[in-house]
């Protein structure tokens, strides 16, 4: 996993009105995006729901896959009303959204991932808060002025190992072919 945290210009960009970010970064094989809403900056492992609705993620100029269920039922899980902050019946304080980039063919996974060949591409992104002022629940600016931190995008690389048969007995790693050419001579 390659993690790609967001410049300073970021902080800025999570506002009242929502939040709108974009990073030029190389995509090599990209399996997986992943975005991490720290809950602290001292607390990296901590995440916090962002309390985003109408999440994008796009690159190429292009919508990356819908959120899965799970994300969409934090977003909508009742945590606010317009005068105050609910207590939910469920923690939705820890959070990453992870975005597979990996398609399904014909029952099976097809391994090519997003690649730019190592060439800068931007990936923004984007939504609108649920609640705005007082009861928005991830703007939360203190009163020294100091916002939450910014969301971090990682990427993620699959990585595959090959083995063979070494003449019945155990399995030799095999360093001479990459799996595209293994995969590529299979017929299905």
């Amino acid at each position: 996993m390659v993690g790609y945290k967001a410049t300073d210009a970021c902080l800025i960009r999570a506002t009242l009105t929502g939040i709108r970010t974009s990073q030029n970064i190389p995509l090599s094989l990209v399996t997986d995006i992943c975005l991490l809403f720290l809950k602290d900056a001292r607390a990296t492992t901590c995440f916090e729901n962002p309390c985003y609705q109408n999440m994008q993620i796009t690159t190429y100029g292009h919508l990356l896959f819908e959120a899965n269920d799970e994300f969409e039922d934090a977003l909508t899980t009742i945590r606010n009303t317009t005068t105050q902050r609910l207590s939910p019946h469920t923690d939705l304080t820890s959070f990453l959204i992870t975005v597979q980039c990996e398609r399904n063919s014909n029952g099976a996974l097809t391994f090519d991932g997003l690649d730019t060949q190592n060439q800068n591409i931007s990936v923004e992104l984007r939504g609108a808060p649920i609640f705005q002022g007082a009861t928005d629940s991830y703007y939360n600016v203190d009163t020294s002025g100091k916002r939450p931190p910014p969301p971090i995008l990682c990427t993620v690389h699959d990585t595959f190992w090959l083995f063979s048969p070494d003449v019945g007995r155990s399995c030799l790693f095999d360093t001479n072919d990459s799996f595209d050419e293994v995969v590529g001579s299979l017929r299905f």
